[in-house]
């Protein structure tokens, strides 16, 4: 009878293995104002095309999820001293971030855009080449980018940071700034609910969006390509992308 208590406490260490990965909480890290991709809902939760995305691959490799709103200059840092597990939102794949984290797979590509006040003549070129003031987001690739190539090509702007490209575009039609520099969603989120519009490309590099991970955490890495692989693969991902509408069909 002794020599069977070993087999049965394997037995049952193996039949706990479900409950326990369930019990695992992931943090996330969003920006709070990004749509479509992440922001604070009229209700006060985390909604967006990668918040539903992350909250289905949690729920299908057995995991829970918490996202939690973080100040986007900061959240790098924050992944790195393992204050949150992963950024899912919106998180642009650079060579100088590859060198602090490590991502997952990508999933959407995206293109950086001049935005403008709904009645303004300004083309993207004069925008950018006419010593204006420019908003981008801080903490962003599209800032480090355009402080880099300002002065050459016949560019010309002042830069202004804001903490969100939203609040941006908003600035944008207030006259504080003559421009904004953002990703094509978010500005075509923007357009769709103030009077600003796009009116053309910023002749930066197309980037693409992955999930972010601390460089010590294979295993969560592992965890989320697979489920990336997985929704991009069902069907409830098409739904996402026609319930946000994130610029284009990838």
């Amino acid at each position: 009878m002794f020599k069977k208590l070993p087999v049965l406490f394997a037995l049952l260490m193996l039949l706990s293995v479900p409950a326990l990965a369930q019990d695992k909480v992931f943090v996330n890290g969003i920006d709070a104002n990004f749509p479509p991709f992440a922001y604070i809902g009229p209700d006060g939760k985390a909604t967006g095309f990668d918040v539903d995305a992350m909250n289905w691959i949690a729920k299908e490799m057995g995991f829970k999820v918490e996202h939690k709103p973080m100040e986007w200059s900061g959240i790098v840092a924050s992944l790195k001293a393992r204050k949150i597990d992963m950024i899912s939102s919106g998180l642009s794949k650079t060579e100088e971030r590859a060198t602090q984290i490590d991502f997952s797979a990508p999933y959407w590509t995206i293109k950086q855009v001049v935005v403008v006040a709904k009645d303004s003549t300004l083309t993207a070129d004069q925008a950018l080449k006419s010593g204006l003031r420019v908003g981008v987001q801080s903490g962003t690739s599209d800032a480090k980018t355009m402080a880099d190539v300002n002065g050459q090509e016949g560019r010309e702007y002042e830069l202004v940071e804001y903490p969100s490209s939203a609040l941006a575009a908003q600035d944008v039609l207030n006259g504080r700034i003559d421009a904004a520099v953002m990703n094509d969603a978010p500005a075509a989120a923007a357009a769709a609910k103030i009077d600003v519009k796009i009116v053309g490309e910023a002749g930066l590099p197309n980037e693409v969006f992955a999930i972010g991970v601390a460089k010590d955490d294979p295993e969560t890495l592992k965890l989320v390509n697979e489920g990336l692989a997985k929704i991009m693969a069902d069907p409830y991902w098409q739904e996402l992308i026609e319930k946000y509408q994130p610029g284009q069909v990838q």
